[in-house]
Order: structure tokens, then sequence, then C-alpha cells
């Protein structure tokens, strides 16, 4: 087997072919949309959703042309959100992945139809991807679907935006993030592992281990926040303080969200345990995710 960093590498190149592949050409009308969604999701970002779709389907054999669909519609839905969040109605930032971002590097409209389209277009991908079984299909455009709606992702960002500069319990705040980070983190992982053949407790673990990765993605990022530059970041540092959003760290304090952190790391390779050797990518990814300094 090769080594973790080698496969990551593997892995993202295959990520960013499929990407260009099944965005659409920057030269067809209309060609600055085009454009602006090609700017939106290529050459950037850690790429954790489509590595966690191609580690579950290590785990359920799926083929690597079932989970490239998975992989790029989730990363779709991923980037679209954050051309969203970044606009000055939602979070108001300039910077993402290191350069301007979209609604700056374009204009506001753009930005809105970028995220539409993007969208619209992870449904393509996932509608028109024979590699998948007809079957099989349906079940990632439900999980994606589901995760990305008023239940999950943008239902997350909703209740986000309703408590700025408001006190969240920790289950409350557990709850939002669930939703807001951790659907989408989830719905890679089911997508990867139902690109390939597994059963209902095998599924359910995989769960267990997407709860808490999920779960640990949004706390080091508040870690982050406010430990990280924003050089290091990609992404303006201090933006939660700033803007006097409910995080882990407001609420807890930054030592015990670290605890947390470690926490979940735990957790999630627990749920890992009954998988064998066939998870080594997944655990692996847990450790990516609490132990990343960016």
């Amino acid at each position: 087997m090769t080594d973790f960093a080698s496969w990551m590498r593997a892995q993202g190149a295959r990520t960013e072919t499929a990407l260009d592949q099944a965005l659409p050409n920057a030269d067809t009308v209309p060609a600055t949309l085009h454009e602006a969604m090609r700017y939106a999701v290529l050459g950037g970002g850690k790429r954790v959703r489509p590595l966690l779709v191609h580690a579950a389907g290590e785990v359920t054999g799926a083929s690597a042309e079932a989970c490239d669909a998975a992989a790029c519609a989730v990363e779709m839905i991923h980037a679209y959100s954050l051309v969203h969040d970044d606009m000055p109605c939602m979070d108001d930032d300039d910077l993402r992945r290191g350069r301007p971002t979209v609604h700056k590097a374009y204009d506001e409209a753009t930005a809105l139809l970028v995220g539409d389209a993007l969208q619209t277009q992870a449904f393509i991908v996932l509608a028109q991807a024979q590699s998948v079984q007809a079957e099989a299909r349906l079940k990632l455009v439900a999980e994606l679907a589901l995760a990305s709606g008023s239940v999950g992702m943008a239902g997350g960002q909703a209740i986000d935006l309703q408590n700025v500069g408001k006190a969240m319990s920790r289950d409350a705040l557990e709850a939002m993030h669930r939703m807001k980070t951790g659907a989408l983190l989830r719905a890679s992982v089911r997508m990867g592992a139902l690109c390939g053949e597994i059963d209902a407790p095998g599924l359910a673990a995989l769960d267990r281990y997407a709860a808490a990765v999920g779960l640990a993605f949004q706390v080091v990022d508040d870690i982050l926040d406010v430990t990280a530059d924003t050089a290091t970041l990609g992404k303006t540092a201090g933006k939660d303080a700033a803007h006097d959003k409910p995080t882990y760290v407001s609420l807890m304090g930054l030592e015990a969200a670290r605890a947390l952190a470690a926490e979940l790391r735990e957790s999630a390779h627990a749920a890992l345990a009954g998988f064998g050797a066939r998870a080594g990518r997944l655990a692996d990814l847990a450790d990516l995710i609490v132990l990343r300094t960016h």
C-alpha cells in the first residue's frame, strides 16, 4: 500500500482531472459564468470531501470511476456553499483559498449564479454517471440532496446567521454544526460507501465515523480561526470573533475545544474497528482532520 501522503496526492490529482472534465468549458456560452464556476472549484482546496468519498469506497470495494462521480458532485456542492458563504449578505469575505473570493474576482450577481449553477451541476454529474448503477445513482442523489438542503447544510447556515451575537448551549451549537458542516462530510462517507457493497450494520458504523469527523472538522476550524494567521488559512483569520459568532472556542475555551477534537478523533477510530485494513485511509483522514494546521 502506498503511503498516505502519496495516496492523497494521487487522489487529489484524480479529483482535479475529474472536476475539470465535469465542469462546463470556459469558452462555452455563457462564458463568464462558466469561467467563474471553474475559478470557484479548480486549483485549490484540501479536497477533504472527495478524499472521504474515495476512502469510504475502498472499504466497500467501489470502483474509482464510480467514486469520481460522487466526489465531483459533493465537491461542487461544497464549492457553491463557499461562494455564497463569502458574499456580503452572508459572511462577507474577500479571500478564499488564498485568492480573491468569486464576488471580488467577478461581481456579486455572478457569484450568486455560480453557486446556483454549481449546485445543479452536481446533480447533473450524478444523474449522468454511467459508472454507477441506476439504483445506486438514486441513492447518491438522495444523500446529497438531503445533506445540502434545509435539514442539512443550508439549514445549518441559517441557524448560524440567526445566532450571531447570541449565546448558544453546547447542544445547540453541536446540532447546528452537524447540519452546517457535518452533513456534507457525512454524505461524502455515505456516498463513497454506497458506490460499492455494504450492509446496514457496516453503513451504521461508517455513519458513526462520519459523525465524529464531521464535528471534529468544525471544532478544529474554530480552533484555527483563533490560532492561525490569514496566510496559513488562505482565508481571513479571526472572522468568527470579529462577527461575534458562537464557536466551540468561545463556548468552551481553547484547551477544552482541543480536548474535544482529540476525543472525536478517538471516536472516529473506534467506529472503524470492524473494517480492518480496508478502513486505513479513513483512519488517516480522521488524523488529518484533527491534526491539520490550516
